[in-house]
């Protein structure tokens, strides 16, 4: 009778260690109204950005599958030839993706983006935005984008993103938030 109540015991420790271990997993999509995530991630150049880094502007979060891809560079620099138009409107834009500083330094320089792309490589940020997805055993951002207000809610989530026209997306919706038509 005591060993099966060990048993029972030690089955239980196991089961609550492994639903602790898993919970994170199963944590809510961020969704629009919530507070948008908090992150801490390094660009390009070896900066480290926040959430609270850029509170007090709007934010364009955009997270992206990998450097140096058609789709991806297509986004980017879709992103970068809107960055005047994104700035007038009191947008900051922060490209996110699962490689390292160093492919975005290359891919920045290739491509002459003049904002932070963010290297998410432990994750930790794709899985706070519920975006981190594999496919053949490989983990990557999916292409999703975030608008971000100046408190730090989100306004608009774009899931299934055109890497041509997510820019423009943004611009639009951003123009018609601040005009109140939103």
């Amino acid at each position: 009778m005591r060993r099966f109540r060990l048993s029972t015991l030690s089955l239980s420790a196991i089961c609550l260690f492994l639903l602790a271990a898993v919970m994170p997993a199963f944590a809510a999509a961020p969704t629009v109204g919530s507070q948008a995530p908090d992150f801490h991630l390094q660009d390009q150049k070896g900066d480290w950005h926040t959430l609270e880094t850029h509170k007090g502007q709007w934010l364009v979060l955009y997270f992206y599958p990998k450097d140096f891809t058609s789709g991806c560079t297509t986004e980017v620099c879709t992103f970068r030839d809107d960055i005047a138009k994104l700035h007038k409107a009191g947008a900051t834009v922060l490209g996110v993706s699962v490689d390292d500083v160093k492919s975005h330094s290359e891919f920045a320089a290739k491509y002459h983006v003049p904002f932070p792309l963010l290297a998410d490589s432990e994750k930790k940020t794709a899985t706070s935005y519920d975006v981190l997805a594999n496919h053949l055993g490989m983990q990557y951002a999916r292409r999703e984008t975030f608008l971000i207000d100046p408190t730090g809610k989100i306004v608009k989530i774009y899931k299934d993103v055109d890497p041509e026209k997510n820019s423009g997306q943004v611009l639009a919706d951003l123009d018609a938030m601040k005009a109140g038509k939103a």
